[in-house]
């Protein structure tokens, strides 16, 4: 009895599988075992209907496409400390690092970063940030800082879209010094 048990789910298993790849050749899906929905690209996210704001994250070709032009803001900036002067032929006057993307509930995302000063003169750095939802531009953002000294590390925060829009990298770069 338990033999022939073992053959028949055996059975429904294989072919559960192969009707499965006939109806979506070539398609990535998952049937969910608890409901035994077959989940497909083209069913993820309900009813055929307008795109959900959590549909939006997961397709971000869903998402409106950003605005256009680039948004100019002019960040506080906080004193960390110093750093060693060491700019010249192989270390760059300036360098961001340990950007950190997060997002504000209910109001924007932003990014935290570290400009670090290597030279011995004072610099007025101007950040570009592109913030990207799956390769896909959302909102371009150019910072304008105050001056920073020779040998200054500083922190500052770079505000992004508003959180109803999705984003899940954002490139920051020096534009300027």
């Amino acid at each position: 009895m338990i033999k022939r048990f073992g053959l028949a789910v055996l059975c429904g298993i294989v072919c559960t599988s192969t009707a499965m790849a006939q109806a979506y050749p070539g398609q990535q899906q998952f049937r969910d075992p608890a409901t035994g929905k077959i989940w497909t690209p083209e069913n993820v996210g309900g009813g055929g209907g307008a795109y959900t704001p959590q549909d939006r994250a997961f397709n971000p070709q869903a998402q409106p496409p950003g605005g256009s032009g680039t948004s100019v803001q002019i960040p506080r900036v906080t004193l960390l400390g110093s750093v060693p002067i060491t700019a010249g032929p192989t270390v760059p006057i300036a360098v961001l690092d340990n950007a950190t993307l997060s997002a504000i509930p209910g109001q924007s995302w932003q990014v935290v970063l570290y400009l670090n000063n290597n030279s011995a003169q004072t610099i007025n750095p101007v950040i570009d940030c592109r913030f990207t939802n799956g390769g896909m531009p959302v909102e371009n953002v150019r910072a304008t800082l105050p001056s920073v000294a020779g040998g200054q590390r500083i922190g500052l925060t770079i505000d992004g879209p508003r959180t109803n829009l999705f984003v899940d990298r954002a490139d920051c770069s020096i534009a300027s010094m």
